[in-house]
């Protein structure tokens, strides 16, 4: 994915770079986008390519802050201490996974057992699904997987949430970006896949999940504000001890009441 590069008209004082989880990337657009506006002179790079592929950059020095939707791995962990650099977290918001069908799909309740046999290859035609709250069954089609790619920390979080942690199936059809998902689920009858609460629009169908096959709830704001929403997870930046100084002033602009806002605009969970 190109550099998306939010500059000031002023020469900055204060140049960093963001890079990773294309999940974080609107709210972090936004976010640079209003920060230059109020400090003069500032630069904020910001860049998509998957969680793995920001953290790897952190690792590497390439980046300032390391966009994730997942958390680090022990093994990275023990890769930046080999490097002795001193590794910093914060949570700036909190993401709904939705799990989204093409819109003629009948089906709209889904238990997590359910996604998992879809996941997992265990059920391939729609036919064998049945809608536990309407009692629908769904059409005669076979069922197309689309799933983000490994280095992804929204397959990572999807495989540990719904999955619980048991392998994709062999057939599932990678995709570089939460925007390929929607376009390909758009356009494929029998498609089903999974992205942030951020990205739902009118060309797909956010489906209410269950994990304890009661309570069916849907990807909103407020069931995601309350909880409720059973696909949920906290969404990272991360960066190291010695760009504390240089990094600060713009995670404390994302965390403040208006950058809370923008995360709640751009349709993300906020913190508090």
């Amino acid at each position: 994915m190109a550099a998306i590069v939010l500059a000031a008209m002023a020469v900055p004082v204060s140049a960093q770079k963001i890079k990773g989880s294309d999940t974080v990337l609107p709210v972090s657009q936004e976010a640079a986008e209003n920060f230059m506006k109020t400090n003069s002179g500032a630069q904020v790079t910001v860049t998509g390519g998957g969680s793995g592929v920001g953290i790897s950059s952190l690792l590497d020095g390439t980046t300032d802050i390391a966009m994730a939707s997942r958390a680090i791995k022990f093994g990275e962990k023990m890769e930046l201490k080999k490097n002795h650099k001193d590794l910093r977290e914060v949570v700036v918001a909190y993401d709904a996974l939705a799990v989204v069908v093409n819109p003629n799909n009948p089906i709209s309740n889904l238990t997590r057992a359910q996604l998992e046999a879809i996941f997992r290859g265990k059920v391939t035609n729609w036919s064998q699904v049945t809608d536990p709250v309407t009692g629908r069954r769904g059409p005669n089609l076979k069922i197309i997987v689309y799933s983000r790619e490994t280095s992804s920390g929204t397959y990572e979080f999807f495989k540990t949430s719904v999955l619980h942690e048991k392998n994709y199936m062999a057939g599932v059809l990678s995709m570089p970006a939460t925007g390929a998902i929607i376009q390909s689920v758009s356009q494929t009858e029998g498609a089903i896949g999974y992205v942030g609460m951020a990205y739902i629009n009118s060309h797909v169908k956010a489906l209410s999940v269950s994990y304890d096959e009661k309570h069916f709830i849907y990807p909103n704001m407020e069931n995601g504000r309350k909880r409720l929403y059973p696909i949920i997870r906290e969404l990272y930046y991360y960066y190291t001890a010695d760009k504390q100084s240089k990094v600060t002033p713009f995670i404390n602009y994302l965390l403040s009441d208006g950058g809370q806002r923008i995360v709640m605009n751009t349709g993300y969970v906020p913190v508090r």
